[in-house]
C-alpha cells in the first residue's frame, strides 16, 4: 500500500487549498496506481501544510525568494 506524503508551502496553495488538493490527490493517486498495477484505493495521499517562515532553499527563506519573483 503506497504512502504519498506531500509537504507544500501553505501560502502556494492559499488561493484554493482544497481544490488544489483534490486535484494532486487525484492526479498522484491515478499516476501511482496506473504505473505500479495497484488499485487506486490502496494509495494513501497526506498533505503537511509549511509555512513559507520555515522552509528555507539554498539558506534562504522561502517567504523571501517568493516575494523576489
Amino acid at each position: 500500500m503506497p504512502f504519498v506524503n506531500i509537504r507544500i508551502v501553505k501560502q502556494v496553495i492559499e488561493r484554493d487549498p482544497e481544490g488544489i488538493k483534490e486535484k494532486v490527490t487525484q492526479d498522484v493517486t491515478r499516476s501511482l496506481s496506473e504505473a505500479a498495477g495497484i488499485p487506486a484505493e490502496n494509495v494513501w495521499v497526506v498533505f503537511e501544510e509549511i509555512e513559507d517562515v520555515d522552509w528555507f532553499a539554498g539558506g534562504e527563506r522561502v517567504k523571501e525568494l517568493r516575494q523576489q519573483s
